[in-house]
């Protein structure tokens, strides 16, 4: 069966930037730019899903643009578009573990930011080719020195400008392209094309060195320009277009671009970097997995022909149109009405309808080759980082990770009719966003969400209202502490009961020791000699997790511990799975309260910029809040101070910046870190949970 497109000729990439950077504009202007080269007759337009499009426009809700499809240059070009805010990093993350490369987006103004890092840091370790856009050439105070300089500095990364700006600030209007040795001049009208102008006399000496580094650096790390360079031969554009691709593949550099999106300069040559610089599915290493069965490691070469295989990367609930479950395909081809495997839950799903997602219009299609990003509506049990596959080869790829929720706040419905219509809209908001935690407190009765940030919370909150039309009181932010031990300790874990008839008995003995930060709860088996049957460890196991969820010093979960099982005793007649796992909630409670517990405190890396004059009342204020400064940087007229704070300080930090620094300040914050809260504050901490429980 012929494949729809060529393998060969799909990019699957995503844009990704630092909130501000002009990641919309840039998707916008590539969406405009490559509308106008779909092929006539390609988009089969299916008037079910157009009506349905409709009716949902207006109604005013979006379906994230999770992907959207255009072509340029014969090539067919899936793009992902990614939020910039932390709060949503569960987004990013999601989406850079299905693309293939990456165009990251910095403002020429503020160079690299916190969260560029971040998302650098995610890129290096989905091992993602990318390319640069250096946007908003055309803002006062642009430096496309500065920015490249930042990009080797911050982000250890290995800029090669293929670019240099004509201009700057109001009188930037073109570029020069090192390879040809051409210079464009931009109109900044969108339905313009560049023109060719002769390079300016006063460039052509900064162009030619701007080449001879590139050629340089480039030489460093592939050898035929290395050949060629020692041998003192002239490096032709197209040799140097080529070993700029395989340099940005192999991830040992960055082919960098300038312009101004909101201005339409520049995109068209972004277009072509991705269509010369970015991966094809083939040209990636085959995607490894591992088979459920044997646990043996399995590839999944990017092949039409092997078994199918995917990974559903979003999950959209939508009111009015059912769940829409986006997946990239790695190996094999899906139809609809197929039956795969979902590895991850063991059940098996039926494919119904197959929709590609265009820039303002969905297609209907009857099947999905490999590399290809698409959707479809019907599956009842799949969730975000689950593998699909073919039911004969049960495969699974490795899953997405996402960080752990530090700000929680209460919800409680207003009215009875608001009570299952918010326990229905709070599940598919948590199928939506791994990041995004519901659970019921029992002391208190309540029902606590948690999520990344406040600005996390704020988004769902709204949207449990406008979206689900839920009715619903919120309380404060409170901080998701955690419960931890510092010493290695043994205990005792004992449920006896004895009434009329069968009896309760469970006897466990646990041992427990620190584990590093992030290590979760370990569960070990040491038992020797049948001292408890087998049948039960499992049970005196959900004690143990079950007892860790709940806590033991202020009722937060207990983290980075390993519990060893190693002794106990059981009765012929009176012991029952119940007892066990009494026994081992007990137990647990009983050794981690001996293994000197301590609670820890999420700590944010806060970055803030600002103008000098303010820089010694923040610095104040932020000592104030248990803040440590870590660096305190200059960048032009402006000071960069990188910190940490802790979480519980950091609520309502906004307002408070804008009010001293007459809101000329602007701020980032993202989850650092866990660490050991002062033994002063545990106790407070300590006290208001026991307030809680008994108020």
């Amino acid at each position: 069966m012929e494949r729809n497109f060529p393998l060969e000729k799909v990019r699957n990439i995503g844009i990704i930037a630092h909130i501000d950077a002009g990641k919309t504009t840039v998707t916008e202007r590539v969406l405009f730019y490559t509308g106008r080269t779909y092929k006539v007759g390609e988009v089969h337009e299916g008037t079910a899903v157009m009506d349905w499009m409709e009716q949902e426009r207006e109604r005013g809700i979006t379906i994230t643009a999770a992907a959207t499809t255009c072509y340029w240059r014969e090539h067919r070009i899936n793009i992902i578009d990614t939020p910039g805010h932390v709060d949503f990093t569960a987004e990013v993350e999601r989406s850079l573990r299905v693309l293939d490369g990456g165009v990251v987006v910095f403002d020429a103004v503020a160079g690299v930011e916190a969260q560029s890092e971040t998302v650098w840091r995610q890129a290096n370790r989905y091992k993602v080719p990318r390319i640069c856009f250096i946007n908003k050439m055309d803002r006062i105070g642009a430096n496309f020195k500065r920015t490249i300089s930042m990009i080797e500095q911050r982000l250890q990364g290995v800029p090669l400008p293929v670019q240099l700006p004509l201009g700057a600030e109001d009188t930037y209007h073109g570029v020069i392209d090192i390879l040809e040795n051409k210079a464009w001049h931009f109109d900044g009208k969108a339905e313009s094309n560049p023109i060719e102008i002769p390079i300016p006399a006063p460039e052509r000496q900064a162009v030619e060195e701007a080449r001879q580094t590139l050629v340089a650096k480039v030489a460093e790390v592939d050898d035929e320009i290395m050949e060629a360079y020692i041998e003192g031969h002239e490096v032709s554009a197209i040799q140097l277009r080529k070993a700029l691709r395989r340099v940005a593949l192999a991830n040992k550099g960055v082919p960098v671009l300038c312009g101004s999106a909101l201005r339409n300069m520049g995109v068209q040559f972004v277009l072509d970097a991705v269509v010369d610089y970015l991966p094809s599915p083939q040209e990636l290493p085959p995607t490894e997995a591992i088979h459920v069965n044997t646990g043996e490691a399995i590839s999944c070469p990017p092949s039409d022909d092997a078994p199918f295989s995917a990974l559903a990367f979003k999950v959209v609930s939508d009111p009015f149109v059912g769940r829409l479950v986006y997946f990239r395909v790695y190996s094999g081809r899906m139809k609809v009405g197929d039956q795969v495997l979902n590895a991850t839950r063991g059940k098996k799903e039926r494919i119904g309808r197959l929709l590609r997602m265009h820039a303002n219009r969905r297609e209907e299609i009857e099947t999905v080759d490999t590399g290809e990003i698409a959707a479809t509506l019907g599956l009842k049990n799949t969730l975000t980082g689950d593998t699909l596959c073919d039911p004969a080869q049960p495969i699974l790829l490795e899953s997405i990770r996402f960080p752990e929720p530090v700000v929680s706040v209460s919800i409680e419905p207003k009215t009875r009719a608001d009570q299952d219509k918010l326990g229905e809209a709070l599940q598919k908001l948590t199928e939506e966003d791994p990041t995004f935690k519901v659970r019921h407190d029992p002391e208190t009765g309540q029902t606590i969400i948690s999520g990344m940030g406040e600005l996390h919370l704020e988004v769902i909150v709204s949207r449990l209202i406008s979206e689900f039309k839920v009715a619903a009181n919120v309380g404060q932010p409170r901080v998701a502490y955690r419960e931890t031990i510092t010493a290695p300790a043994k205990a005792e874990g004992r449920f006896i009961r004895q009434s009329g008839g069968r009896g309760q008995y469970g006897h466990v003995w646990l041992e427990t020791e620190p584990l590093p930060r992030g290590s979760g709860v370990q569960f070990l088996d040491v038992i020797k000699g049948g001292t408890i049957p087998k049948q039960f460890i499992s049970a005196v196991q959900a004690g143990v997790i079950e007892a860790a969820e709940g806590g033991v010093l202020a009722g937060y979960p207990v983290v980075d511990v390993k519990i060893s099982l190693f002794d106990g005793s059981y009765h012929e007649v009176d012991s029952s799975e119940m007892a066990f796992k009494m026994a081992g909630s007990i137990g647990f409670k009983e050794v981690v309260m001996k293994a000197k517990p301590v609670l820890l405190e999420p700590i944010m890396k806060l970055e803030i910029l600002t103008p000098e004059q303010f820089l010694g009342d923040i610095i104040g204020d932020l000592n104030s809040r248990r803040g440590q400064i870590q660096a305190v940087d200059a960048q032009g007229e402006t000071f960069v101070i990188r910190s940490l704070i802790p979480l519980a300080e950091a609520f309502g930090y906004a307002t408070r910046l804008r009010s001293l620094t007459q809101g000329r300040a602007t701020h980032s914050m993202e989850f650092s870190h866990y660490q050991e809260l002062p033994a002063a504050l545990a106790d407070q901490v300590g006290e208001k949970a026991a307030g809680r429980r008994h108020g």
